[in-house]
């Protein structure tokens, strides 16, 4: 082993030697195990205290690694001592009687961290004997006492190059072995035969195994290097990745280090060091990962990720956090490994991977060339870096050649590019011919996300673009987005792709409907790519975003006119998003205060299309078919008003056809009962559902009314909506939403859109569409009938809401991680009836009903309701007027209804007004809630 800083401090062999001495004088071998399991604790636990103590005054990964490894070294060593001298002593071993003890895997190759399991191999010459039995026994049993988690194994020679030869993760294991104590000789003898019979001959068969492996494993954690919590030894980019080079190197050049690869010519000194950086900070944020954890936990989750940012030494920068700038550094890292990984491994599969027995000819297309650049089989190549220094548009022109003729680039020509990206410059930025080819590489139309990852993988991305550059590997500390900046930009203009071929027609139909016909392919192109190009900065990145946008269109071959529009998607591509999960839509001047914004039919598809894919590359499950229905029902009516339709009057020709479909749609009512039933209704209710859920509300209210029942509870499961719809049909009194909201939250079910509607003659009827926390659709039997056995008991009195919310929130929830600064707006301009509040706070059970609680308690009526989740996030907006249908304008009132709404906020919190504390994050639930209802009626 190399040496290890001031080993004496982390363990002390002549000291541990006096005190062992003096139990052997004290105690027999058979009585002697209490004492010896007490001392190799003590001495183990003051090693591990040394080696925390490094980690924690600045000490970096690879000698931490090397300490931890010497430490457990030094015990297994002493422990064996000390069982074959002194608890089962063979004065005359036989030839059968030899044993060696064996480090493999991450122990064999000294990469130890602090809760790290001990893989041990007891190599045997021939059988079992009972001598060897027995001291393999008290050795494992003596490192479990001591606390070792071990992974071990008792084979002889033979059966280990047998299993070798077998099976791919013991070939591994034991490739990485190293020799602790016992016979030597016996495990010489071992390695001359693991070279001879498993490696001799099987070069390529391993290789094209391991890259097969690597990349099941990334598989199977997600294709993706930049997800925001990373698991830093199997996910993309991490120490697995690392390892793989080492074990390659290893199996075929039989190398102890990947050091020892530069001088095979694959990895260039640069590269090494390249590799040792990456190695070194993995390996340290592993060790305080699993301090901080107390165990052995790989994946940097949200819980951790501050606290391993502070004990990193990252400090707050203007527009980054210290865990943003931490989780930057991360990411690039995981960025080189990636490089490196794919140069080396992407080598030797060419080098060492099989080939088929029978290969067909080529006929002349084998040494092919694309102007300067030769094409061998798929991929295209780069014979000399003076290609490059020649011409340094050849930067850019070889990623669109690969794109257009649907070939990968060779590992030689990525090392090359990555070598060269000094020659990005400000001259090739501002090449007309280069900046055409990146533009047509960026509106391919067969899909432009391969070839960008190429070179955002090459570094060339962000050389060529700087804006983009600074937000390559830049996350949000937040349970919202899922991928960094760049990851989110360049799968958004995947998903653009996808919606202009047609992919996503079901998911997305007016999209697909409308991507057709927008003017120019290049303004949303460009507008996608550029909608987050501020991100990270100080200020909104909406703003600076619009700044950047006019600098970098002219250079793209972009028109006045199209860089005009372009900088106008990026200023305003969070605007109807915020309007259509924020807003009441059947308020007119919501409707007239965003198509003022939109001016012009062609931004509004061009935004809404931009907005579809904004929402979808967040994340997996970000999307639901009901942000879909907001968003076209914004569409829509935004529309209407571009072409010349005037709200207010549209809106009564609108609510006379809607009447009359439903009377069509209920063919056996008679005009004396249809109008009766239709003059129940205020006009918002005609304009706020469709004919389907108008038809089966008639039904339900005409049969509830028929048999005299006081409570109807109706469920229609909706399984192409992926959703269920709960309606229910009550006496109106005060406090009902609430209580309401309330009843389904503490049932377990996710309301994602709700309607809510009194009638003329005091009846109210409510519409929730639920779902699982999960995205799921609500509808097991089970569920449903707790959940209107919970609204019945609830209206009834038998269960108080609040009671049972405070339970659910004083529950042990998700990690504490998050704090959202509680936040309430009040606007008396977005709207001419109502009154606008707009509440930011801790997502958390109930805090639609908690809200919408403190309301009632003010004696508000509430107008509408929306509510939407981003993460940890929730956004509230009410629409809200005295009990005579006013405005609120009393600043005395207002400054109240601001009071009692950050109470609300901050209850189950542990934040407290006036001083700050670590918020409990909790299940996130993604809603969008929507209260529509007539002003002068009773509050609910």
């Amino acid at each position: 082993m190399a040496k290890i800083y001031r080993q004496k401090q982390v363990f002390d062999r002549k000291t541990f030697s006096t005190r062992l001495s003096a139990l052997k004088e004290q105690y027999g071998p058979s009585d002697i195990r209490p004492a010896l399991v007490d001392l190799f604790k003590e001495y183990y636990q003051q090693g591990f205290d040394e080696v925390r103590r490094r980690c924690e005054t600045g000490a970096n990964g690879k000698p931490l690694a090397m300490a931890q490894t010497f430490l457990t070294d030094e015990i297994i060593l002493q422990l064996y001592t000390v069982t074959t001298s002194y608890i089962y002593t063979e004065k005359n071993r036989t030839s059968g009687e030899r044993l060696s003890l064996v480090a493999i895997g991450g122990y064999g190759r000294m990469d130890m961290v602090p809760y790290s399991d001990v893989d041990l191999l007891f190599l045997l010459p021939y059988k079992q004997t009972p001598w060897g039995e027995r001291v393999v026994e008290y050795i494992l049993y003596m490192l479990w006492d001591i606390g070792f988690k071990v992974g071990h194994a008792v084979r002889t020679v033979n059966e280990s190059i047998r299993l070798a030869r077998e099976d791919l993760t013991i070939r591994t294991s034991l490739l990485e072995s190293r020799h602790i104590c016992a016979d030597e000789e016996l495990y010489e003898e071992f390695l001359t035969r693991y070279d001879k019979e498993v490696i001799s001959g099987h070069e390529p068969e391993f290789v094209e195994e391991k890259l097969n492996e690597r990349d099941t494993r990334h598989v199977k954690l997600g294709q993706a290097r930049y997800v925001v919590e990373p698991n830093i030894k199997e996910g993309k980019g991490g120490l697995r990745d690392l390892q793989t080079l080492y074990w390659i190197s290893k199996f075929i050049y039989g190398v102890h280090s990947v050091g020892e690869v530069v001088e095979k010519g694959i990895f260039s000194a640069g590269d090494y060091r390249q590799f040792q950086k990456a190695y070194n900070f993995l390996t340290t944020v592993r060790f305080h990962l699993h301090y901080v954890s107390e165990r052995a936990e790989e994946r940097i989750s949200f819980g951790v990720q501050k606290i391993l940012a502070e004990r990193l030494g990252y400090a707050d920068r203007a527009g980054l956090s210290g865990v943003e700038r931490f989780m930057k550094h991360y990411f690039l890292t995981a960025k080189t490994v990636g490089d490196l990984t794919r140069i080396y491994c992407a080598y030797l599969e060419d080098k060492h991977k099989r080939k088929p027995r029978l290969r067909m000819p080529r006929f002349g297309l084998h040494k092919r060339k694309v102007g300067v650049f030769p094409v061998e089989g798929s991929r295209i190549s780069l014979t000399t870096s003076k290609d490059l220094k020649d011409d340094p548009v050849n930067m850019i022109r070889i990623f669109h050649i690969a794109q257009q003729q649907d070939l990968d680039i060779h590992p030689r020509a990525m090392r090359r590019i990555r070598q060269n990206l000094t020659l990005v410059d400000r001259k090739l930025q501002k090449n007309v011919e280069a900046n055409r080819l990146f533009m047509e590489i960026l509106t391919f139309k067969d899909g432009p996300g391969f070839a960008l990852r190429l070179m955002n993988e090459a570094g060339i991305l962000g050389k060529f673009i700087p804006d983009f550059g600074r937000v390559v590997a830049q996350m949000q500390f937040d349970m919202y987005h899922v991928y960094t900046v760049d990851e989110h930009t360049i799968r958004a203009i995947e998903l653009l792709s996808e919606v202009e071929r047609g992919l996503l027609a079901e998911d997305h139909p007016l999209a697909n409907d409308i991507v057709h016909k927008v003017l120019s392919r290049e303004v949303l192109y460009v507008a996608v790519m550029l909608h987050d190009i501020a991100k990270g900065r100080k200020g909104d990145h909406s703003v600076l975003g619009e700044e950047v946008a006019k600098k970098l269109c002219p250079r793209m071959g972009l028109n006045a006119a199209q860089t005009e529009t372009v900088a106008w998607l990026v200023r305003h591509h969070l605007d109807m998003t915020h309007v259509a999960f924020k807003r009441d839509l059947n308020d007119p001047k919501t409707i007239s205060d965003f198509a003022q914004i939109i001016q012009s039919p062609e931004r509004l598809r061009l935004l809404l299309v931009l907005t579809v894919v904004d929402i979808r590359a967040v994340g997996p499950k970000i999307w639901n078919g009901w942000k879909g229905q907001l968003l076209r029902e914004l569409y829509y009516q935004a529309e209407e008003y571009l072409f010349g339709g005037h709200i207010e009057t549209g809106n009564k020709y609108r609510i006379e056809a809607a009447k009359k479909d439903l009377q069509e749609e209920l063919q056996d009512w008679t005009d004396e009962e249809f109008s009766a039933y239709s003059d129940r209704f205020y006009d918002s209710y005609w304009l706020a559902l469709n004919l389907e859920n108008q038809a089966r509300n008639a039904r339900l209210i005409a049969l509830s009314d028929r048999i005299g029942e006081k409570l109807t509870i109706n469920i229609h499961v909706d399984e192409f909506q992926s959703i269920s719809e709960l309606t229910i049909y009550a006496q109106d009194h005060p406090g009902l939403f609430a209580r309401m909201t309330g009843a389904i939250t503490i049932s377990g079910a996710s309301i994602q859109d709700a309607k809510i509607f009194t009638t003329k003659d005091g009846m109210a009827l409510d519409t929730f569409w639920i779902q699982e926390p999960d995205g799921g659709i609500f509808k097991d039997k089970h569920k449903l009938a707790r959940l209107k056995s919970t609204i019945e008991r609830t209206l009834a009195g038998e269960i108080l809401p609040r009671k049972e919310l405070e339970a659910l929130r004083n529950r042990p929830r998700a990690i504490d991680a998050f704090t959202v600064e509680p936040r309430v707006l009040i606007d008396n301009m977005a709207s001419n009836r109502y009154t606008v509040v707009e509440l930011n706070g801790l997502d958390r059970p109930g805090f639609l009903h908690m809200l919408s609680q403190a309301l009632v308690d003010l004696k508000l009526s509430i107008g509408s309701a929306h509510v939407a989740t981003f993460g940890e996030r929730a956004v509230t907006v009410f629409f809200i007027c005295d009990l005579f249908g006013h405005k609120v304008h009393n600043e005395a009132k207002l400054q109240k209804i601001r009071e009692k709404l950050m109470e609300a906020l901050l209850a189950g919190t542990k934040k407290t007004a006036g001083k700050k504390k670590t918020v409990k994050k909790t299940v996130v639930k993604k809603s969008t809630v929507k209260k529509v209802r007539k002003p002068r009626e009773s509050v609910k």
